[in-house]
């Protein structure tokens, strides 16, 4: 697997890399550590081309470092790493390397950890899983690295939908074991969101679910064994994943995303986007390889995320 991870040096950035090196992998990984190196537009005089020239120099040796702590924490790992240092807009920048590396994951911290950061816009972490054509793993704190012999505790939401099956498979391409606790969720609505009315066949719907995640289960016990199924009933399908998620303490959330055009990226709302603005744990957004080839030009759309 391709990984570009995201690293700045910041807090966030440390609990990014800190988690990834906690993952338990069989197969090798390719592993991008990347740093981008942010000039602000000033107008470059003389002196300002002299201070711009000492600052780039500092951050490129703060980079230097940064990526020396990551590397002390895949020591031993079955991992090929390589360090990657970009000057530019930061989540333009990483859009764009990931397609470069050709990159399966891209991962990085999240702005901030309270509820008014999570859902402020703007922040790299939002762009990067907004624009990006392949999947995303945005990372927040919730404890586990005070506590690394307890159980990672995973959501995986699934509607028995391609882009579901599409999370589970990728999931699946880590070595979970028995120390993670994995709940496959299905959120069912009773409300009709096109009729805005009460759906009549309640116990259809619900026995619809409950078997579709009983097949979702059986895939994830292979590489999770310590797997459950539950059906939450909300209304908001966003909302329900989020409270499960805050209300069990999970740490992760998986889920896959739908491919989009171009318009359909800049639009709130989306499920996933809805998650990774207000869920109080980190969210792994899947794309799947033929989603890629539809790619975006972060460029043509910078002035969306403003």
């Amino acid at each position: 697997m391709k990984i570009l991870l995201a690293t700045d040096g910041s807090q966030c950035a440390q609990e990014a890399a800190w988690l990834l090196s906690h993952l338990p992998h069989s197969r090798k990984i390719d592993l991008t550590v990347l740093t981008v190196v942010h000039l602000p537009p000033v107008r470059f005089s003389q002196p300002t081309k002299a201070w711009m020239s000492v600052c780039v120099g500092k951050e490129r040796a703060f980079a230097s470092d940064a990526f020396e702590q990551v590397e002390e924490m895949f020591q031993g790992a079955n991992a090929e790493i390589r360090h990657l240092i970009c000057e530019g807009n930061p989540g333009e920048t990483i859009v764009e390397q990931a397609r470069e590396v050709d990159a399966d994951l891209v991962v990085l911290g999240a702005r901030g950890h309270s509820a008014v950061d999570r859902i402020l816009l703007g922040s790299t972490s939002d762009f990067v899983a907004t624009h990006a054509d392949r999947s995303v793993l945005v990372v927040r704190p919730t404890g586990l690295r005070s506590e690394p012999d307890r159980p990672i505790y995973v959501a995986v939401a699934y509607d028995d939908s391609r882009p579901s099956q599409a999370a589970i498979d990728q999931f699946s391409e880590f070595s979970w074991g028995k120390n993670t606790q994995v709940y496959a969720i299905s959120v069912v609505s009773y409300v009709s969101a096109f009729l805005n009315e009460v759906i009549i066949d309640a116990e259809d719907t619900q026995h619809a679910a409950e078997e579709a995640l009983d097949d979702a289960v059986a895939q994830l016990q292979k590489v999770a064994p310590n797997t459950k199924g539950h059906v939450v009933q909300c209304d908001h399908i966003g909302e329900g994943v989020t409270q499960f998620a805050e209300e069990h303490k999970f740490d992760l959330i998986v889920m896959g995303d739908a491919c989009r055009s171009v318009l359909g990226r800049f639009v709130l709302g989306s499920v996933p986007h809805y998650v990774l603005r207000h869920a109080p744990c980190s969210i792994w957004i899947t794309r799947t390889r033929e989603e890629k080839s539809q790619a975006i030009d972060p460029r043509r759309v910078a002035s969306h995320s403003e």
